[in-house]
């Protein structure tokens, strides 16, 4: 008998009432044929409404779990927490805005049930990128990248996408810490070193405009280029 996969979801969110029940909706209208999801909402302590959409959402969907914290910790605390209370045996991370398109689930999904790869990444680079153009996000992207394929001689195009998929193994073997935006070269810093292959697959994805709640600025830039170091030299 074919095993049956469960796709956990984990969507860290801060201030996302705007777009959490349409980002949500598109999630679960995904049809990944006979994987089932999961969706594991964090509340990083949003200001606005956020929880009681998330309520909403609960008694609508039944496949939802939700935490919240109590003071804002950042994205990586979000994620983690997140990452202690999942089920499935497939895991990725979904922003609650609309700038990443679940549809694109379905081709990240494909190698590792095809068993090509326990780690898939959804690279903007390789894709369509629309929306609002911040060149400096762009090439500091890409070198970032460039700064990966250095420091750990591994070609990656897009090491800080949102979009990493991987099976709960390789998850549970990380060992995460980061609690801000860090939380990305973090988690590819340590599955590359513990010798894991990536494949990348190409992605759509929508920029938008800070004033629509885009929260990475060019601070985030510099300490993901200290976390690349410190966990290729000291950890």
């Amino acid at each position: 008998m074919q095993k049956k996969h469960l796709l956990s979801v984990i969507v860290p969110i801060y201030n996302e009432e705007k777009t959490l029940e349409k980002i949500i909706e598109r999630v679960q209208r995904v049809d990944l044929g006979g994987v089932s999801k999961e969706l594991i909402i964090v509340d990083d302590a949003s200001r606005n409404n956020t929880q009681e959409i998330i309520e909403s959402l609960k008694r609508e969907y039944k496949n939802i779990k939700s935490f919240a914290h109590k003071k804002n910790l950042g994205k990586g605390a979000a994620v983690r927490t997140g990452l202690k209370h999942f089920s499935g045996d497939i895991v990725v991370i979904q922003d609650g805005d609309l700038e990443y398109n679940p549809e694109d689930f379905k081709r990240l999904i494909k190698p590792i049930l095809d068993r090509r790869s326990k780690v898939v990444y959804g690279s903007r680079l390789l894709g369509r990128i629309t929306g609002f153009n911040i060149p400096l996000h762009y090439y500091g992207n890409k070198l970032l990248s460039y700064i990966t394929k250095i420091l750990y001689n591994r070609k990656i195009t897009d090491m800080e996408t949102c979009y990493k998929m991987m099976t709960r193994d390789v998850v549970k073997g990380l060992n995460l810490k980061s609690n801000r935006f860090d939380i990305e070269p973090e988690i590819t810093a340590k599955i590359i070193k513990k010798g894991y292959r990536i494949i990348e697959i190409p992605i759509n994805y929508s920029c938008r405009k800070f004033e629509e709640g885009k929260k990475i600025i060019w601070k985030d830039g510099i300490i993901a280029v200290y976390t690349l170091f410190k966990y290729r030299f000291f950890n």
